[in-house]
């Protein structure tokens, strides 16, 4: 089982950026997949970002791909999502997720066991 906590949300101005992480707990933290998903006010969740066990193979969603760059640091038991060129639709809450092994790029919510409690994002015009 692993615990997820993320950080480093808060307020930015259009343009701007912000780096969140997402510390894990437990030993196994290099044998999980990864992900990014956000949930803006009234919309679904939707994902944002993935990362194999050791970043080797990463994938985003296409209103994020050349903004957001994903990163795993396992020595630190850490997941990371560099966010540059904000926008004021980036708005949203942003969790991280984590699942045992990978096979596939994963960007469902039900392909992912545990998730963080989430940060919020707040991108203004």
């Amino acid at each position: 089982q692993v615990q997820l906590v993320e950080s480093g949300g808060g307020l930015v101005q259009a343009g701007g950026s912000l780096r969140l992480s997402c510390a894990a707990s437990g030993r196994t933290f290099s044998t999980y997949a990864m992900g990014w998903f956000r949930q803006a006010p009234g919309k679904p969740r939707e994902f944002v970002a993935f990362s194999s066990q050791y970043g080797g193979v990463t994938s985003y969603a296409d209103s994020v791909k050349g903004r957001y760059t994903i990163s795993k640091d396992n020595a630190k038991n850490t997941l990371y999502l560099q966010m540059n060129s904000l926008k004021p639709e980036d708005t949203a809450i942003y969790y991280c997720a984590a699942r045992s092994g990978w096979s596939a790029i994963y960007s469902q919510e039900s392909e992912y066991r545990y998730w963080g409690q989430g940060t919020q994002v707040t991108v203004s015009s």
